[in-house]
């Protein structure tokens, strides 16, 4: 029986990004498509998650990639039109109970980019 993974994402400039939360997560696997995300993996424990997000916009599936922690998984998608806001994540507007805005992460865009690329080069280097 598999169960969605409670989701934080966030916005930025050039990236929307996507956090899994499933700490010592095993079998992990991410299909990032041009509309369409889908992500699963196993916990410790051996329960199964499974989640599939029809993306509010189109991103560039070949400059979008993922990072695993023992926490959570990190993917971070490449928007097709940069400097354009998602006021969701979803397609639909409707959001699904495990997922969240993740507001530490959320900041106004006022000079933000620096930070971005940052992230985005300390990411690359893992």
């Amino acid at each position: 029986s598999r169960q969605p993974a409670k989701t934080l994402w966030y916005d930025r400039p050039r990236y929307v990004y996507l956090e899994f939360c499933v700490e010592d997560s095993t079998d992990v696997k991410v299909v990032i498509e041009d509309q369409r995300l889908v992500f699963s993996c196993k916990n410790a424990d051996g329960a199964e998650f499974y989640n599939e997000i029809n993306l509010y916009a189109r991103v560039n599936s070949k400059d979008s990639r993922e990072k695993r922690s023992d926490r959570s998984i990190t993917c971070f998608m490449r928007k097709w039109n940069e400097k354009v806001a998602w006021p969701r994540i979803t397609k639909e507007n409707i959001k699904p109970a495990w997922l969240s805005v993740d507001f530490d992460n959320w900041r106004d865009w006022e000079g933000d980019e620096e930070v971005e690329r940052a992230m985005v080069e300390q990411y690359a280097e893992v």
